[in-house]
């Protein structure tokens, strides 16, 4: 968390009494580092056991208490959403200045861990292939740093933290269901960090507008009379059927919207019969879209239905779809980025800074830009020099480096809102 020796930092020193009290916060040496780094070992600690303990969507009530409890050692007083999930204030000393949150995320994927490390997942089928043990990991720093500046007197904007469950399901969307609970009412601005495995740690990804992309869950049902698979010509041919629907479909969409919208249809389930000599009589598939352009996301539920009934007739295949209007594409306000840029800079250097390239995943931080104006920031977690891993595999990777990194700069971003430039 040193910064590099720029000429900004310079004028930080030099720049009069306030520029000095902010630097004692933020500045190298400064209350943030020394806070994080006396407690790097306890972060560490706690990852792991989020790690070895994941929760599904909506199951998240041991994560929960963990969180809770640990911020209750702090002196806080989390309040605990429906089901899963909470939100906690810090007091800052200017009750006219709008709160700002951080928002971490806390549920893990139905994927096995693959990982042979001491904290590896103790349940079954499940792990933080994603990341989001990191995320929480790192608001809790940022707590336990702002807790610090907020002893000293220097907190002026009050910091909520939110916790939020149910990041990986689209049914309901954990952010959806904490803005209807009003957890960001009244907020000033919100900010999140996601894991990014092709950032090396100690680099911050931005981008200003669309981050992330529109991931809606596609199930499409298909029927037919089904019949011996030595008479085909006698049957509605049920597997043929979701042979093209599987491969034209994405096609087609590619042709019908226009490619600047980035529109990605990909199966992840097919599911059809059960013997090798009988064409079943009914199949199910389901898959994402994706889309880039709040357009072409808008207009693709009528054109799915359309090229559906158009491929599958000519086989007199019956088929229905259900599209799940899912998640919008997470769209960074240009104020918060920049800000986020400036702390990143401020923090690690200006080399720390990179831009990130829009992703075709999902983020339901959306839901919260819907509301309240804030930015999602790529956090490095790549080893310099090391491999490259991937989100949502089970043998996925995190330097645990990038967890100082993170709170440090989280805890940096609350205090830079209000420094004056």
């Amino acid at each position: 968390m040193t910064p590099s020796p720029t000429p900004e930092n310079e004028q930080n020193r030099t720049a009069g009494p306030e520029a000095a009290r902010h630097q004692a916060v933020v500045g190298e040496g400064g209350i943030i580092d020394r806070i994080i780094d006396s407690r790097i070992d306890d972060l560490i600690a706690v990852r792991r056991r989020l790690h070895a303990d994941p929760e599904l969507s909506h199951q998240e009530f041991r994560t929960t208490a963990l969180i809770a409890a640990e911020l209750r050692d702090l002196g806080l007083e989390p309040s605990l959403t429906k089901q899963t999930g909470l939100f906690c204030d810090i007091r800052g000393t200017d009750d006219s200045l709008r709160p700002v949150a951080l928002r971490a995320d806390m549920d893990a994927l139905g994927i096995p861990d693959l990982k042979k490390v001491e904290y590896r997942s103790r349940n079954d089928g499940v792990s933080h292939a994603c990341g989001h043990d990191v995320h929480m990991t790192c608001v809790l720093g940022a707590a336990m740093a702002l807790r610090a500046v907020q002893a000293a007197g220097r907190l002026k904007r009050t910091v909520r933290l939110v916790f939020q469950p149910s990041e990986e399901s689209p049914t309901p969307p954990g952010a959806l269901q904490m803005v209807k609970q009003g957890v960001v009412d009244g907020i000033d601005s919100i900010y999140a960090l996601h894991c990014d495995p092709s950032f090396d740690v100690g680099r911050i990804g931005m981008r200003t507008g669309p981050i992330t992309s529109a991931a809606d869950p596609i199930s499409i049902e298909l029927r037919g009379a089904g019949g011996h698979t030595s008479r085909p010509h006698n049957t509605q041919d049920l597997i043929c059927a979701m042979g093209l629907v599987a491969t034209q479909l994405p096609a087609m969409l590619t042709r019908r919207l226009d490619p600047r919208s980035g529109v990605n249809l990909t199966w992840g389930s097919i599911h059809a019969g059960s013997t090798f000599n009988a064409i079943p009589s009914s199949g199910q598939m389901q898959g994402t879209l994706r889309c880039l352009d709040r357009d072409a996301w808008d207009s693709a539920s009528t054109l799915l239905e359309e090229l559906l009934v158009m491929l599958v007739r000519p086989l007199g295949v019956e088929a229905s779809v259900h599209h799940t209007r899912g998640i919008p594409p997470v769209t960074n306000d240009a104020r918060c980025v920049r800000l986020m840029e400036r702390t990143a800079a401020g923090q690690f250097g200006p080399e720390s800074v990179e831009a990130a390239p829009q992703s075709l995943g999902g983020e339901d931080f959306a839901w919260y830009l819907g509301k309240v104006p804030g930015a999602l920031g790529r956090l490095g977690t790549r080893t310099p020099g090391g491999r490259t891993y991937d989100l949502h595999m089970g043998d996925l990777v995190i330097d645990e480096r990038a967890i100082r990194c993170g709170a440090g700069f989280l805890a940096a971003l609350c205090v830079q809102r209000d420094q004056k430039r």
